[in-house]
């Protein structure tokens, strides 16, 4: 109850499903030509044997690249960056005033030694912290091949002044050779409940992770479209998965720090 009138909770359920699907819809059609552009540079990493890097700096924004990470379905080639500063489980306001903090990025990016043969996806719903904006300016400067995958209208539409950015006021789609748009709206949350002046129900989530998996979709098509199968992790808790996944650990356990 609010004010003394009753919610359909199952109504505000519905329309935030409407509204998901809606933007994983859009994410489908008008992101297709950047997403086919990134999907072939990662075929051709994993065709080089090389690995595919992820960080998604940002309290939300980390679990990004823990989705495409060890991850039933997913990629063995790719390799989180999954730094302890902006993980929630250290501190959720600790987290928030890390992403914040100018040069941090540069830090991570450089003690992960990438260097210009590598390729690095960032992901961030909003695209404007300090901390992904100095890891996008690192990582160029080391000449690596930067994918984007964040929102276009949340971060030309906040404030070059917002406490959030990069002391240059940048956005990460201005900074990496391919950006994905989620089509993430302004504050995230998308459920309007009557008689609250805050919106509830963020969909970022849902928007990196669409996304991401939609990238790791048109990359196996297109090595198999080469000839190529990639190894792809199977689930530990499936029967047969630790023994499928044990065929290529060997490959990847001293090259995928997170592992």
């Amino acid at each position: 109850m609010l004010n003394g009138e009753p919610i359909d909770a199952d109504v505000l359920c519905a329309a935030y499903l409407a509204s998901t699907t809606d933007l994983m819809q859009r994410i489908l059609r008008e992101e297709r030509t950047a997403t086919d552009k990134a999907a072939a540079r990662l075929a051709d990493q994993i065709a080089a044997d090389r690995l595919i890097h992820i960080f998604g700096p940002g309290g939300h924004s980390n679990l990004a690249s823990q989705e495409v990470f060890f991850r039933a379905g997913g990629l063995m080639h790719v390799s989180a960056i999954l730094d302890e500063g902006t993980l929630l489980s250290n501190g959720a306001l600790r987290s928030m005033a890390i992403e914040r903090t100018p040069d941090y990025g540069k830090v991570v990016i450089a003690n992960q030694r990438l260097i210009q043969s590598d390729l690095l996806i960032l992901v961030n719903a909003y695209g404007i912290n300090a901390a992904l904006i100095d890891a996008a300016l690192e990582s160029r400067a080391r000449g690596v091949f930067l994918i984007g995958v964040s929102s276009r209208e949340h971060a030309s539409n906040t404030s070059p002044e917002h406490p959030a950015r990069h002391p240059t006021r940048q956005n990460l789609h201005d900074l990496v050779d391919i950006a994905i748009d989620t089509k993430v709206p302004i504050g995230d949350a998308v459920v309007r409940v009557p008689g609250m002046s805050q919106d509830i129900a963020a969909i970022s989530t849902f928007a990196n992770a669409f996304a991401l998996n939609c990238l790791v979709i048109r990359t196996v098509s297109k090595l198999i479209e080469r000839g190529i199968e990639p190894p792809v992790w199977r689930s530990g808790n499936a029967p047969g998965g630790d023994e499928a996944n044990a065929r290529f650990i060997a490959n990847f356990h001293n090259r995928v720090r997170a592992l």
